[in-house]
């Protein structure tokens, strides 16, 4: 009776991608068709490094996502002679991954450099470095619509971010990062595996947002700054403020965008 039940579960993870058909749901049905306004766009998780943008730089609005619950802007601004959009994403691989495929449909943005905080697994790793994944644990359900079933996902980007990170001597390290959409399942054991499978930090979107990038072809520049330490012997949230809002981000961000 258990094989049975194994096998069915097994079935029904495999059976969410289908790369043969059309869907049915679009974004033309609700957008119009598919705008070229820029290529480059920020995917902010701070609030405070939103509003710094908004009041440090002369922005406008380009396009705005709408839903039943209210609308969300994207707007852009010019840096360098280059023009960039710049969202605030909601939390989460599903919300964070739809938001950007609507917003690469209003704004033609087709590179995306997403920055934001996590969990460290590994301080003695990840303390005073920013965390370039390599790879992200598909602990969430997004990326299974976007791209066959396998326990981690590539992260397409991650050499040429080091690349950059060194040429700017920052420091940083690189591994792989469990993505779940549940913290508060983060358990004993479940964070006993991940580490042991080589991953440094948790986090709740990469893989559902390099799913859906690699399916439309985009470019997905992303890392991460550790705030909360999760330990068996105890639970940090000491850094997290800092991690989530420090502006060093936004300026790492823009010297990406520089770049790409």
């Amino acid at each position: 009776m258990k094989r049975n039940f194994y096998l069915c579960e097994v079935k029904m993870i495999n059976d969410f991608y289908d790369g043969d058909s059309e869907p049915i749901v679009t974004l033309e049905a609700f957008y119009g068709p598919r705008k070229k306004l820029l290529d480059k766009c920020l995917i902010i998780f701070s609030k405070h490094i939103y509003k710094h943008l908004l009041q440090q730089y002369e922005c406008r609005q380009i396009a705005e996502m709408v839903a039943c619950n209210g609308e969300t802007p994207v707007w852009s601004f010019t840096y360098k002679n280059q023009e960039i959009a710049f969202y605030l994403t909601p939390v989460g691989s599903a919300l964070a991954g739809g938001t950007l495929l609507e917003v690469s449909h209003l704004t033609g943005a087709n590179k995306f450099i997403m920055f934001g905080s996590c969990g460290s697994l590994d301080n003695s790793k990840t303390d005073g470095k920013f965390i370039i994944p390599t790879q992200a644990y598909r602990g969430e359900g997004f990326s299974y619509y976007f791209a066959e079933p396998r326990d981690y996902i590539d992260i397409q980007n991650s050499e040429k971010l080091a690349i950059i990170f060194s040429s700017l001597n920052i420091p940083y390290v690189q591994g792989r990062v469990w993505t779940t959409d549940c913290l508060y399942r983060e358990t004993v054991n479940l964070v006993t595996k991940r580490k042991r499978e080589g991953c440094i930090a948790v986090e709740m979107e990469l893989a559902g947002v390099q799913a859906a990038c690699d399916f439309y072809g985009f470019e997905l520049f992303d890392f991460l700054a550790a705030g909360d330490v999760l330990t068996i012997e105890d639970y940090d949230i000491s850094g997290l403020s800092d991690a989530n809002h420090n502006l060093d981000k936004l300026q790492i961000a823009l010297h990406i965008a520089e770049r790409i």
